[in-house]
C-alpha cells in the first residue's frame, strides 16, 4: 500500500511541469540570451541536435507551460525563459563544453535568422518519451520527423552533419506512463526491452541522415527524485524506483554496445546521468543526514501537497516557496534539478565528454 501511495504521488509530481496555467510570459519575446556559459570560445563548425524531454527542453512549450512561469528562470536568466529548472539544464551544459551557444529550440526557428540556426536546434518537449506519454506533446519519432524535414527542406546540410553531436535525454517518462496504464512492476522488464529496441532504432535513424556521434543519457536515478524521498524526511531513495533504472540503463548499454559493433565504430555513446548523480548522493549521505537532506530536498515547493512550485490563487498570490539559497540546491522541483544540481552533474560527466569529439 505504502508503494501504491508513492507511485500516485510520484505520478502527480512527474507531469506537474505540463500544467496548462496561463502565463504573462510571451516565450517568443523572451530570447535567451546567447552565450550561456561564460569562458568558452564559440566554434560555428559544431552544431548540437537535441531530442528528450524537460531535461533538455530550452523552451519549445508554449506560454501556458510551468516553465515559462516564475520562479522558473529565476538564477538564469533572471525571468521564465522556457527551461525547467530555476537556470541552466543539461542541454546548456553540453553546448558549452562543445564551445558554442545553446542550439535554437525548435518552435522559435521562424523567429530567427538563418545565423541563429548556426549552432543546431533542440527538438525535446517537456513530458516526453520515446513511445507517447500521458502528455500530448510529440514523442522522440516525431521530434526526429521535425529533423528530418529541415534537412529535406536544406535547412542543414549534409557537411553541417558531418560536424555534428546529437544529444539524446528521455525515458523516465515512459515508465511513469507505463505504470499508471498498467498499475504494477510486474512486467517492467519486458517493457524497458521494447523501451530500448524502439529507442535503439530511433538513434539508427539518425545517425542514418548522416551524424557523426550520438550521445545518451543514461536514465536518472528516479527513486531519488525528491517527490519520493519526501516520505522519508529526504533521507532515503526508493530502491524499487532506482532498480528499475538500473536495468534500464544495463539494457541501454549492452544496446550501445551491440550498435557500435554493428557500425564499426564508437558512433553512440552513453552519458551516465545515474552515476553522476549518485556519486554525489553518496557524498552528501557520508557528511551526515543533514547535508543528505538538503541534497534531496527540493528549492521550491507548493505550500501544500495540492499546489507544487510555480502555482498561484485565483487572485494569482503564489502557492508556493522557494528556498533562500537556490545557487545551493540540487533539485528545483520535485522532479527537476536545480541548475546547481546540473552543473555539479556536468562536473562529474565532464572528464567523459571528450568522447564525443
Amino acid at each position: 500500500m505504502e508503494k501504491q501511495v508513492h507511485f500516485i504521488h510520484f505520478l502527480v509530481a512527474l507531469f506537474c511541469f505540463s500544467y496548462i496555467m496561463f502565463s504573462a510570459y510571451n516565450p517568443l519575446a523572451l530570447v535567451v540570451a546567447e552565450g550561456l556559459v561564460s569562458g568558452h570560445h564559440e566554434n560555428g563548425s559544431v552544431k548540437l541536435f537535441v531530442f528528450g524531454d524537460s531535461y533538455a527542453d530550452t523552451g519549445n512549450w508554449d506560454k501556458f507551460a510551468a516553465s515559462w512561469k516564475e520562479p522558473y528562470g529565476f538564477t538564469f536568466p533572471g525571468k521564465p525563459a522556457g527551461r525547467f529548472s530555476d537556470g541552466r539544464v543539461l542541454t546548456d551544459y553540453i553546448a558549452s563544453f562543445l564551445g558554442i551557444t545553446s542550439p535554437v529550440p525548435y518552435t522559435w526557428r521562424k523567429t530567427r535568422e538563418k545565423s541563429g540556426l548556426q549552432f543546431g536546434m533542440n527538438f525535446a518537449f517537456g513530458g516526453t518519451g520515446v513511445f507517447d506519454t500521458l502528455i500530448n506533446a510529440p514523442n522522440m519519432a516525431a521530434q526526429i520527423d521535425f529533423f528530418q524535414q529541415l534537412l529535406e527542406e536544406k535547412v542543414y546540410t549534409k557537411q553541417d552533419l558531418n560536424s555534428s553531436i546529437v544529444l539524446v535525454s528521455l525515458a523516465g517518462n515512459d515508465y511513469t506512463t507505463y505504470i499508471q496504464r498498467n498499475g504494477n512492476f510486474q512486467d517492467l522488464p519486458a517493457f524497458t526491452t521494447s523501451l530500448i529496441n524502439q529507442l535503439s532504432a530511433n538513434l539508427k535513424r539518425i545517425h542514418g541522415f548522416g551524424v557523426r556521434k550520438i550521445a545518451v543519457t543514461a536514465l536518472q536515478p528516479l527513486g531519488c527524485l525528491p517527490i519520493l524521498t519526501a516520505f522519508s524526511s529526504y533521507q532515503n531513495c526508493s530502491e524499487s524506483w532506482n532498480t528499475a533504472s538500473k536495468f534500464h540503463n544495463q539494457k541501454l548499454e549492452q544496446a550501445i554496445q551491440r550498435m557500435n559493433n554493428e557500425s564499426g565504430k564508437h558512433t553512440y555513446e552513453t552519458l551516465d546521468l545515474y552515476t553522476a548523480f549518485m556519486s554525489k548522493l553518496n557524498t552528501a549521505r557520508l557528511a551526515g543526514n543533514l547535508k543528505l537532506r538538503s541534497f534531496l530536498m527540493p528549492c521550491c515547493v507548493g505550500v501544500t501537497s495540492n499546489h507544487s512550485c510555480g502555482n498561484v490563487d485565483k487572485n494569482g498570490a503564489k502557492t508556493y516557496v522557494v528556498c533562500e539559497k537556490p545557487e545551493l540546491s540540487v533539485f528545483w522541483d520535485m522532479v527537476h534539478p536545480a541548475q546547481n544540481g546540473w552543473h555539479q552533474v556536468y562536473s562529474s560527466l565532464k572528464s567523459s565528454l571528450h568522447r564525443l569529439y
